[in-house]
Protein backbone atom coordinates (compact mmCIF):
# COMPACT_ATOMS: atom_id res chain seq x y z
CA UNK A 1 0.00 0.00 0.00
CA UNK A 2 1.49 3.85 -0.79
CA UNK A 3 2.23 6.14 2.11
CA UNK A 4 1.88 8.83 -0.42
CA UNK A 5 -1.06 11.49 -0.03
CA UNK A 6 -2.19 13.23 -3.14
CA UNK A 7 -4.35 16.22 -2.89
CA UNK A 8 -7.09 16.79 -5.68
CA UNK A 9 -8.61 20.61 -6.31
CA UNK A 10 -11.84 20.43 -8.29
CA UNK A 11 -12.24 17.55 -7.03
CA UNK A 12 -15.79 17.17 -7.40
CA UNK A 13 -15.60 17.98 -11.08
CA UNK A 14 -15.92 16.30 -13.89
CA UNK A 15 -12.10 15.43 -14.43
CA UNK A 16 -11.58 16.29 -10.69
CA UNK A 17 -13.83 13.08 -9.60
CA UNK A 18 -11.75 10.27 -12.23
CA UNK A 19 -8.01 11.78 -10.89
CA UNK A 20 -9.56 10.93 -7.35
CA UNK A 21 -10.61 7.93 -7.85
CA UNK A 22 -7.48 6.93 -10.05
CA UNK A 23 -5.51 7.55 -7.22
CA UNK A 24 -7.79 5.62 -4.92
CA UNK A 25 -6.85 2.28 -7.40
CA UNK A 26 -3.42 2.59 -6.67
CA UNK A 27 -3.87 3.15 -2.83
CA UNK A 28 -3.03 6.40 -2.06
CA UNK A 29 -4.40 8.61 0.44
CA UNK A 30 -6.67 10.44 -1.37
CA UNK A 31 -7.98 14.51 -0.41
CA UNK A 32 -9.80 16.81 -2.65
CA UNK A 33 -10.81 20.36 -2.57
CA UNK A 34 -14.29 21.75 -3.53
CA UNK A 35 -16.51 24.36 -2.93
CA UNK A 36 -20.32 24.40 -3.76
CA UNK A 37 -19.90 20.40 -3.46
CA UNK A 38 -17.81 20.23 -0.82
CA UNK A 39 -18.65 17.44 1.82
CA UNK A 40 -16.46 18.97 4.39
CA UNK A 41 -14.39 15.26 5.20
CA UNK A 42 -13.53 13.68 1.31
CA UNK A 43 -13.67 16.72 -0.21
CA UNK A 44 -12.69 19.79 2.07
CA UNK A 45 -14.45 23.38 1.22
CA UNK A 46 -11.72 25.90 0.06
CA UNK A 47 -11.69 28.87 -1.65
CA UNK A 48 -8.96 28.99 -3.79
CA UNK A 49 -9.01 32.62 -4.42
CA UNK A 50 -8.10 33.12 -0.70
CA UNK A 51 -4.65 31.76 -0.29
CA UNK A 52 -4.90 31.53 3.59
CA UNK A 53 -7.81 28.82 3.21
CA UNK A 54 -5.49 26.93 0.44
CA UNK A 55 -2.53 26.97 3.06
CA UNK A 56 -5.02 25.46 5.78
CA UNK A 57 -5.18 22.74 3.53
CA UNK A 58 -1.91 22.17 2.56
CA UNK A 59 -1.24 22.14 6.62
CA UNK A 60 -3.98 19.63 6.88
CA UNK A 61 -3.29 17.17 4.63
CA UNK A 62 0.22 17.48 3.64
CA UNK A 63 0.12 16.00 0.39
CA UNK A 64 2.95 14.68 -1.54
CA UNK A 65 1.37 15.81 -4.41
CA UNK A 66 -1.01 18.55 -5.64
CA UNK A 67 -3.15 17.81 -9.19
CA UNK A 68 -4.32 21.56 -10.03
CA UNK A 69 -8.07 20.42 -11.98
CA UNK A 70 -9.94 23.46 -10.67
CA UNK A 71 -10.70 26.17 -13.48
CA UNK A 72 -13.03 28.00 -15.08
CA UNK A 73 -12.76 25.83 -18.46
CA UNK A 74 -15.84 26.85 -20.84
CA UNK A 75 -14.56 29.46 -23.54
CA UNK A 76 -17.96 30.77 -23.65
CA UNK A 77 -18.20 31.46 -20.15
CA UNK A 78 -14.29 32.59 -19.39
CA UNK A 79 -15.20 35.42 -22.22
CA UNK A 80 -18.33 36.77 -20.30
CA UNK A 81 -16.50 36.91 -17.02
CA UNK A 82 -12.86 37.64 -17.34
CA UNK A 83 -11.73 39.06 -14.34
CA UNK A 84 -13.41 36.06 -12.85
CA UNK A 85 -11.62 33.92 -15.13
CA UNK A 86 -8.48 35.21 -14.43
CA UNK A 87 -8.46 35.10 -10.85
CA UNK A 88 -9.26 31.59 -10.91
CA UNK A 89 -7.02 30.37 -14.16
CA UNK A 90 -4.12 32.20 -13.24
CA UNK A 91 -3.96 33.98 -9.69
CA UNK A 92 -4.59 31.36 -7.89
CA UNK A 93 -2.60 28.95 -9.96
CA UNK A 94 0.18 31.06 -8.93
CA UNK A 95 -0.79 31.36 -5.31
CA UNK A 96 -1.06 27.40 -5.02
CA UNK A 97 1.98 27.14 -6.67
CA UNK A 98 3.98 29.12 -4.42
CA UNK A 99 2.29 27.77 -1.46
CA UNK A 100 3.19 23.77 -2.84
CA UNK A 101 6.87 24.83 -3.86
CA UNK A 102 7.73 26.33 -0.49
CA UNK A 103 6.78 22.68 0.89
CA UNK A 104 8.74 20.97 -1.87
CA UNK A 105 5.45 19.50 -3.11
CA UNK A 106 4.96 18.54 -6.56
CA UNK A 107 2.20 20.24 -8.64
CA UNK A 108 0.52 18.77 -11.64
CA UNK A 109 -1.29 21.56 -13.38
CA UNK A 110 -3.88 20.38 -15.69
CA UNK A 111 -3.79 22.67 -19.03
CA UNK A 112 -5.11 22.70 -22.17
CA UNK A 113 -4.81 22.24 -25.48
CA UNK A 114 -6.19 25.58 -26.44
CA UNK A 115 -2.76 26.92 -25.36
CA UNK A 116 -2.14 26.18 -29.35
CA UNK A 117 -3.72 28.23 -32.33
CA UNK A 118 -4.66 25.07 -34.01
CA UNK A 119 -3.88 26.34 -37.85
CA UNK A 120 -4.33 24.11 -41.06
CA UNK A 121 -1.58 21.69 -41.43
CA UNK A 122 0.15 22.80 -37.97
CA UNK A 123 -0.86 19.71 -35.48
CA UNK A 124 0.19 17.52 -34.12
CA UNK A 125 2.11 20.23 -31.47
CA UNK A 126 4.69 19.23 -29.57
CA UNK A 127 5.25 19.78 -26.05
CA UNK A 128 7.87 22.44 -26.84
CA UNK A 129 5.86 23.87 -29.69
CA UNK A 130 5.06 28.03 -29.70
CA UNK A 131 1.52 28.66 -28.01
CA UNK A 132 -0.38 31.44 -29.08
CA UNK A 133 -3.95 30.69 -28.09
CA UNK A 134 -6.81 32.18 -30.13
CA UNK A 135 -9.22 33.15 -27.43
CA UNK A 136 -9.15 34.29 -23.50
CA UNK A 137 -9.73 30.62 -22.07
CA UNK A 138 -5.94 29.49 -23.81
CA UNK A 139 -4.20 32.57 -23.01
CA UNK A 140 -5.07 32.60 -19.21
CA UNK A 141 -4.54 28.60 -18.91
CA UNK A 142 -1.13 29.91 -20.55
CA UNK A 143 -0.66 32.46 -18.23
CA UNK A 144 -0.92 29.57 -15.25
CA UNK A 145 1.62 27.65 -16.79
CA UNK A 146 3.86 30.34 -16.93
CA UNK A 147 3.07 31.05 -13.60
CA UNK A 148 3.60 27.16 -12.29
CA UNK A 149 6.73 26.81 -13.99
CA UNK A 150 8.37 30.24 -12.90
CA UNK A 151 7.55 29.70 -9.27
CA UNK A 152 9.28 26.64 -9.22
CA UNK A 153 11.84 27.52 -11.38
CA UNK A 154 12.80 30.91 -9.12
CA UNK A 155 12.52 28.46 -6.29
CA UNK A 156 15.15 26.02 -7.40
CA UNK A 157 12.22 22.91 -7.33
CA UNK A 158 12.73 22.47 -11.04
CA UNK A 159 10.79 19.12 -11.55
CA UNK A 160 9.06 19.60 -8.75
CA UNK A 161 6.14 21.56 -11.05
CA UNK A 162 4.73 19.76 -14.27
CA UNK A 163 2.27 20.89 -16.78
CA UNK A 164 -0.17 18.09 -18.31
CA UNK A 165 -1.99 19.21 -21.31
CA UNK A 166 -5.81 17.65 -22.23
CA UNK A 167 -7.75 18.08 -24.90
CA UNK A 168 -11.72 18.24 -24.83
CA UNK A 169 -12.58 15.44 -22.53
CA UNK A 170 -16.05 12.99 -21.67
CA UNK A 171 -16.84 10.63 -19.17
CA UNK A 172 -18.83 10.03 -16.11
CA UNK A 173 -21.03 13.13 -15.62
CA UNK A 174 -23.37 13.97 -12.99
CA UNK A 175 -24.99 16.26 -15.57
CA UNK A 176 -24.53 16.19 -19.53
CA UNK A 177 -23.43 20.25 -19.49
CA UNK A 178 -19.86 19.10 -17.50
CA UNK A 179 -18.70 17.93 -20.86
CA UNK A 180 -18.51 19.55 -24.50
CA UNK A 181 -18.66 16.09 -25.97
CA UNK A 182 -21.86 14.50 -22.94
CA UNK A 183 -23.65 17.42 -24.06
CA UNK A 184 -23.91 16.56 -27.41
CA UNK A 185 -26.47 13.47 -26.59
CA UNK A 186 -28.86 15.90 -25.08
CA UNK A 187 -28.14 17.81 -28.88
CA UNK A 188 -29.26 14.63 -30.60
CA UNK A 189 -31.96 14.54 -28.43
CA UNK A 190 -33.31 17.42 -29.10
CA UNK A 191 -32.90 16.94 -32.86
CA UNK A 192 -36.05 14.67 -32.31
CA UNK A 193 -38.51 17.37 -31.49
CA UNK A 194 -40.99 18.68 -33.84
CA UNK A 195 -39.82 21.53 -35.97
CA UNK A 196 -36.23 21.08 -34.14
CA UNK A 197 -33.43 23.32 -36.36
CA UNK A 198 -29.93 22.68 -35.20
CA UNK A 199 -26.91 24.04 -36.90
CA UNK A 200 -23.99 22.13 -35.44
CA UNK A 201 -19.76 23.00 -36.61
CA UNK A 202 -18.19 20.60 -39.15
CA UNK A 203 -15.15 22.08 -39.22
CA UNK A 204 -13.14 22.26 -35.90
CA UNK A 205 -10.96 18.84 -35.36
CA UNK A 206 -11.51 17.55 -31.76
CA UNK A 207 -9.67 14.46 -29.93
CA UNK A 208 -11.85 13.55 -27.28
CA UNK A 209 -10.06 11.89 -24.25
CA UNK A 210 -11.79 10.23 -21.24
CA UNK A 211 -11.33 11.45 -17.48
CA UNK A 212 -10.83 8.22 -16.68
CA UNK A 213 -7.90 7.64 -18.98
CA UNK A 214 -6.47 11.19 -17.74
CA UNK A 215 -6.89 10.36 -13.85
CA UNK A 216 -4.28 7.29 -15.02
CA UNK A 217 -1.89 9.41 -16.21
CA UNK A 218 -1.91 11.79 -13.78
CA UNK A 219 -1.12 9.17 -11.12
CA UNK A 220 1.71 7.63 -13.34
CA UNK A 221 3.33 10.91 -13.80
CA UNK A 222 3.29 11.67 -10.04
CA UNK A 223 4.63 8.15 -9.43
CA UNK A 224 7.51 8.86 -12.20
CA UNK A 225 8.65 12.23 -10.81
CA UNK A 226 8.43 11.22 -7.43
CA UNK A 227 10.28 8.31 -8.21
CA UNK A 228 13.26 10.06 -9.91
CA UNK A 229 16.09 10.99 -7.70
CA UNK A 230 16.17 14.52 -6.61
CA UNK A 231 19.69 14.88 -8.66
CA UNK A 232 17.31 14.09 -12.02
CA UNK A 233 14.40 15.16 -11.40
CA UNK A 234 15.33 18.70 -13.25
CA UNK A 235 16.20 16.69 -16.46
CA UNK A 236 12.65 15.94 -16.12
CA UNK A 237 10.09 17.65 -18.88
CA UNK A 238 8.60 20.41 -17.39
CA UNK A 239 5.52 19.93 -20.18
CA UNK A 240 3.38 17.10 -20.47
CA UNK A 241 0.56 16.43 -23.26
CA UNK A 242 -2.11 13.54 -23.30
CA UNK A 243 -4.64 13.15 -26.14
CA UNK A 244 -6.51 10.03 -27.34
CA UNK A 245 -6.17 10.18 -31.09
CA UNK A 246 -9.98 9.96 -32.10
CA UNK A 247 -11.02 12.56 -34.12
CA UNK A 248 -14.36 14.10 -35.07
CA UNK A 249 -15.80 17.08 -35.55
CA UNK A 250 -18.77 18.06 -33.17
CA UNK A 251 -20.94 17.28 -35.96
CA UNK A 252 -19.64 13.60 -36.21
CA UNK A 253 -20.06 13.31 -32.84
CA UNK A 254 -23.69 14.06 -32.72
CA UNK A 255 -23.53 11.26 -35.96
CA UNK A 256 -21.87 8.84 -33.50
CA UNK A 257 -24.47 9.16 -31.12
CA UNK A 258 -27.21 9.01 -33.46
CA UNK A 259 -25.71 5.37 -34.59
CA UNK A 260 -25.56 4.17 -31.69
CA UNK A 261 -28.88 5.32 -30.37
CA UNK A 262 -30.58 4.20 -34.08
CA UNK A 263 -32.32 8.11 -33.86
CA UNK A 264 -32.06 10.32 -36.97
CA UNK A 265 -30.48 13.46 -36.91
CA UNK A 266 -31.77 15.19 -40.36
CA UNK A 267 -32.66 18.03 -37.64
CA UNK A 268 -28.69 18.76 -37.50
CA UNK A 269 -27.40 20.64 -39.71
CA UNK A 270 -23.37 20.60 -40.33
CA UNK A 271 -21.66 23.86 -40.60
CA UNK A 272 -18.60 23.78 -42.05
CA UNK A 273 -17.79 27.04 -42.50
CA UNK A 274 -15.34 27.57 -39.76
CA UNK A 275 -15.42 30.58 -37.21
CA UNK A 276 -17.64 33.34 -37.52
CA UNK A 277 -15.00 36.68 -37.82
CA UNK A 278 -17.24 38.79 -35.62
CA UNK A 279 -17.78 35.55 -33.01
CA UNK A 280 -16.35 36.70 -29.75
CA UNK A 281 -14.63 33.43 -29.14
CA UNK A 282 -12.81 32.16 -32.14
CA UNK A 283 -11.74 28.09 -31.48
CA UNK A 284 -8.91 26.44 -33.28
CA UNK A 285 -9.21 24.39 -35.94
CA UNK A 286 -7.01 21.64 -34.97
CA UNK A 287 -4.82 21.47 -31.88
CA UNK A 288 -4.07 17.64 -31.48
CA UNK A 289 -1.28 16.96 -29.18
CA UNK A 290 1.91 15.08 -29.33
CA UNK A 291 2.06 12.42 -26.41
CA UNK A 292 5.68 12.14 -27.24
CA UNK A 293 6.90 13.35 -24.26
CA UNK A 294 5.29 10.77 -21.82
CA UNK A 295 6.62 8.23 -23.87
CA UNK A 296 9.91 9.04 -23.98
CA UNK A 297 9.20 8.63 -19.59
CA UNK A 298 7.85 5.12 -20.77
CA UNK A 299 3.97 6.33 -19.35
CA UNK A 300 1.33 4.31 -20.79
CA UNK A 301 -0.57 6.68 -23.26
CA UNK A 302 -3.58 4.30 -24.17
CA UNK A 303 -7.19 5.92 -24.31
CA UNK A 304 -10.56 3.76 -24.25
CA UNK A 305 -12.12 3.62 -27.54
CA UNK A 306 -14.42 6.41 -27.88
CA UNK A 307 -17.43 4.64 -29.94
CA UNK A 308 -16.78 1.38 -27.78
CA UNK A 309 -17.31 3.61 -24.30
CA UNK A 310 -20.40 5.39 -25.47
CA UNK A 311 -21.89 2.08 -26.44
CA UNK A 312 -21.55 0.53 -22.98
CA UNK A 313 -22.54 4.04 -21.42
CA UNK A 314 -26.00 3.74 -23.22
CA UNK A 315 -26.64 0.41 -22.90
CA UNK A 316 -26.04 0.66 -19.00
CA UNK A 317 -28.36 2.76 -18.61
CA UNK A 318 -31.16 2.00 -21.20
CA UNK A 319 -34.24 0.63 -19.16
Amino acid sequence: MSTKTVLVTGATGLLGRQVVKAYERADWSVKGTGYSRADGVAILKVDLAKPDEVEAALEKTKPDVVVHCAANRFPDKCDKDPEGTRALNVTATESLASLCAARDILLIYISTDYVFPGKPGDAPYAADATPQPTNLYGQTKLDGERAVLGVYEKSNKVGRGVVLRVPVLYGDAEMPAESAVNVLMDTVWKAQEAGAAIKMDHWSLRYPTNTEDVGRVCHDVAAKYLGTQEQERSALPPILQFSSEDKFTKYEICQTFAEIMGLPISAIEPNAEGNDPNAAVQRPYDCHLSTAALKRLGIDVSTQDFVGWWRWQVRAFRK
